[in-house]
């Protein structure tokens, strides 16, 4: 899934062990399975290398997606042009 974090968001997430996000349309934090019991436990949180974005990895209890899917990708995929791989000589 994907969310907006704030600094307070990330500080929250980093000492609390639960992944809490900025939810920009209630105004207000929320963690995630607070409502739905599907809670997300910080594994690990890695910083991109222009600091601004990061990718938490989580142990994900339930759904991950508010269609009760593990992912909020499934049956997503949109149609591209797919290049073949790059071969070095």
């Amino acid at each position: 899934m994907l969310g907006y974090m704030d600094d307070e968001a990330l500080h929250r997430t980093l000492t609390s062990g639960r992944v809490t996000f900025w939810s920009r349309s209630r105004g207000e934090y929320w963690r995630k399975g607070d409502t739905s019991g599907h809670v997300q436990y910080v594994r690990q949180v890695a910083l991109d290398c222009d600091g601004d974005t990061l990718l938490i990895t989580v142990r994900q209890v339930g759904a991950a997606c508010h269609t009760g899917t593990r992912t909020c990708f499934t049956g997503r995929t949109l149609p591209s042009v797919t290049l073949p791989e790059a071969t070095t000589p």
